[in-house]
């Protein structure tokens, strides 16, 4: 198949559309298959694969790591049209989705959707007072449903994200596809202990201290401060204990001052922004991986996590219901206050972070991006089939 997928979302840009898109992308071509990624154009950036096509862009007002496509070059259609597409798989919302809605009417090309993002629960970037919050998220259920409608398949990473989505009143057939991981890229002892020892030299963690994560986009629907407001009472108890903060975003100066408000600044680390192909080495050092988010569709990051043998902290929530069992492969946290507790109680018991450690590994085994890859690629013959 000759197959366009179209983001607004990809590399140098790290989150997890870009790490789904990526994986999609080389899965569909180890069967074959030929794949164009069609994404905007960032300054200074030169892509080594010939089969990504990009759109003139500018930043994004009020968040500069996000671009938005400015117009679509004739040159840019013809190359997309000489391509001879069987099938568009869009990956966001935004200006290049328009740009592959376009397209695929005008070459009558059946469209896919993976829905990537809850926007219900993204509101505050837009909207300030509840009562706009309210009329924000209503729109974006709207928006979803009516350009979700148009589609001939839709891809949910999970039930949730399903259920959601058949709420908003979509009605075409969703199909639920988790995300695989690539195992080989995080599975345990890619590192000796003198890179990781380095590692925590540079970043100024002593061999002794014990290290808990969160890894990922630093945004305030990430609820990170959650994990730094437990940080006093964690570290009046263990003053071994560090908290990782890997990844970049617009809540991070916000972050950081709280650190330094409740005096925690010596107890917690703020890297920025990391390639990702260099993030594993930070699961592998790290003791646990917490995620207090409650906004994730699929939750990449914790699998990540999980497949490099580093147990996992998140929150309570449907999404991963299917993933996470309590006290099996992971510890699940209701309550804010809890976190303490469960944080101090595993980080100190050996036995309890090999069985989380190695259930993890196991769990992580079952969502190959092969069988992600396989998956998607039955739905598009599925798809042309039916056409």
């Amino acid at each position: 198949m000759n197959i366009g997928i179209f983001t607004d979302c990809y590399y140098p840009q790290v989150n997890g559309v870009v790490t789904s898109t990526i994986i999609l992308k080389e899965q569909l071509e180890k069967r074959g298959h030929n794949v164009t990624v069609v994404t905007v154009r960032v300054p200074e950036y030169q892509d080594e694969d010939p089969n990504i096509l990009r759109v003139p862009s500018i930043p994004f007002k009020k968040w500069k790591e996000f671009r938005v496509g400015l117009v679509y070059p004739y040159s840019i259609i013809k190359k997309i049209h000489d391509l001879n597409l069987d099938i568009i798989h869009t990956q966001t919302e935004f200006s290049i989705c328009l740009m592959a809605r376009f397209l695929a009417k005008r070459f009558r090309i059946p469209v896919v959707h993976t829905y990537h993002t809850m926007y219900e629960d993204y509101t505050h970037y837009i909207a300030k007072t509840r009562i706009n919050k309210r009329i924000a998220a209503k729109l974006s259920k709207v928006g979803s449903k009516l350009y979700l409608n148009q589609c001939a398949s839709i891809i949910a990473p999970s039930e949730k994200t399903k259920k959601a989505l058949i709420k908003y009143g979509v009605t075409n057939y969703i199909e639920i596809i988790p995300t695989g991981i690539k195992l080989d890229k995080f599975k345990k002892g890619l590192f000796t202990e003198e890179q990781i020892q380095n590692k925590r030299k540079e970043l100024g963690i002593k061999p002794e201290e014990k290290i808990i994560l969160s890894l990922g986009r630093v945004a305030e629907e990430k609820s990170i401060d959650v994990i730094i407001k437990q940080m006093p009472s964690i570290v009046s108890s263990n003053p071994q204990i560090k908290l990782l903060i890997v990844g970049d975003g617009p809540e991070k100066t916000n972050l950081e001052a709280l650190s330094k408000r409740i005096g925690m600044e010596r107890s917690i680390c703020f890297t920025g922004k990391v390639p990702w192909n260099d993030t594993v080495l930070y699961y592998q050092m790290a003791d646990l991986f917490i995620s207090a988010s409650k906004t994730e569709t699929q939750g990449l990051t914790i699998l990540e996590s999980m497949a490099a043998g580093t147990p996992v902290i998140v929150r309570h929530d449907e999404n991963i219901k299917d993933l996470i069992t309590n006290s099996i492969n992971g510890m699940i946290f209701q309550n804010d206050s809890d976190l303490t507790s469960i944080i101090l109680n595993v980080i100190n018991n050996k036995g309890l972070l090999k069985i989380l450690s190695q259930n993890g590994i196991e769990t992580a085994y079952k969502l190959s991006d092969e069988y992600f890859g396989h998956r998607v690629e039955s739905l598009y013959y599925k798809i042309l089939q039916g056409k």
